[in-house]
């Protein structure tokens, strides 16, 4: 990755200014080209919206005619994949807002929220599934218009097929791991459509039973991905971060010049985009200025080779003495100054 140097000109007042002055090595670039992610990631939600409604519009229609649970299951899948678009759509929307006094760290948390949402609606969905293929295994209703519900059962797949692919094409060109697993999930839902072709060639053969059973099979395939969906929102919530990413993010710390040691390393998201926040240890001899510009150099780096990371805050820690307690007898020495000196 091409070096991206930290200059500062200006003279001694410039530097003294610059050390003072509160002061952010967000990469301004890569804030823009989040928020470009954000539009992007929000038009592919919407076209996604309108695809799964129309497929999901055309199998209601072939269900009210044909009576078929399982394309009732796949149906309401279908409907609550293409539902999850709005609340997510609605995190991507605030997550665009500045930060405020309030909201420091902006709105970006929305998406967790929504999150939660997405994961209540996939529930009900299966929920709603299950309930109706048992009603029907209790009491069995024959199924008609089978050529239809055949070609329902395509057009849920093709409709899912064309979602995925397109999901997965835009998320992997903005860098968003979620819109990614949504293109993912919108593929397994395309092959659930197809069990649906199964449940109409099953009643063919003559098989009463098939409907139902496949309408079963459906409502178990959405609970396996509720538990993925589930998972991946718990571990949103409680901040863990891929350990592949942590650890680039510290072999570039310790690769800074002047750095002889990481300290702390902490990364949370912030909606789709990362923070970090890190303490390095230096030279004890070095000026304010020095000290800072290792701080300085190793935000810059941080926000320009770790992937999707728009924030930084780095303290800078004086190399210890053995044991460790050079920082904390700094401090307490430094009280004891302040003690006597108002004395």
């Amino acid at each position: 990755m091409a070096e991206h140097p930290h200059h500062h000109h200006g003279g001694v007042w410039h530097r003294v200014r610059h050390v003072i002055t509160p002061h952010s090595h967000d990469s301004a670039d890569k804030v823009d080209s989040a928020l470009e992610a954000s539009r992007d990631g929000m038009r592919a939600l919407w076209i996604s919206l309108a695809v799964l409604g129309v497929t999901a519009a055309l199998q209601a229609l072939i269900v009210a005619s044909s009576g078929s649970v399982a394309l009732l299951g796949d149906t309401l899948h279908n409907v609550a994949d293409a539902l999850t678009a709005v609340p997510l759509g609605i995190a991507f929307w605030l997550g665009r807002r500045a930060a405020t006094r309030a909201y420091t760290y902006g709105f970006g948390r929305a998406e967790d929220l929504a999150g939660i949402v997405i994961v209540l609606v996939i529930a009900g969905s299966a929920i709603a599934a299950g309930w109706f293929a048992v009603g029907r295994l209790l009491e069995p209703r024959p199924m008609t218009h089978l050529p239809w519900v055949l070609a329902a059962g395509l057009i849920g797949f093709c409709g899912n097929e064309l979602v995925a692919r397109y999901r997965i094409t835009v998320g992997r060109r903005i860098g968003s791991a979620a819109l990614v697993a949504d293109g993912l999930h919108a593929r397994t839902d395309g092959y659930t459509s197809l069990a649906v072709v199964l449940a109409a060639a099953g009643t063919w053969l003559g098989w009463s039973w098939a409907d139902p059973v496949v309408g079963l099979a459906i409502t178990v395939a959405i609970a396996f991905v509720l538990k993925d969906a589930a998972r991946e929102v718990y571990r949103r919530l409680m901040d863990r971060v891929d350990p592949q990413i942590v650890d680039g993010a510290e072999a570039a710390l310790r690769a800074i010049p002047g750095v002889r040691d990481v300290g702390a390393l902490r990364l949370r998201w912030i909606g789709h985009r990362l923070h970090a926040e890190a303490t390095v240890v230096v030279d004890a001899q070095l000026s304010l200025l020095a000290a800072h510009e290792i701080a300085a150099d190793a935000e810059h780096q941080l926000t320009h080779q770790v992937p999707r990371l728009t924030g930084a805050t780095v303290h800078v820690d004086p190399d210890s003495h053995p044991g460790g307690q050079h920082h904390s007898g700094l401090s307490h020495a430094r009280r004891d100054r302040l003690a006597h000196s108002g004395a």
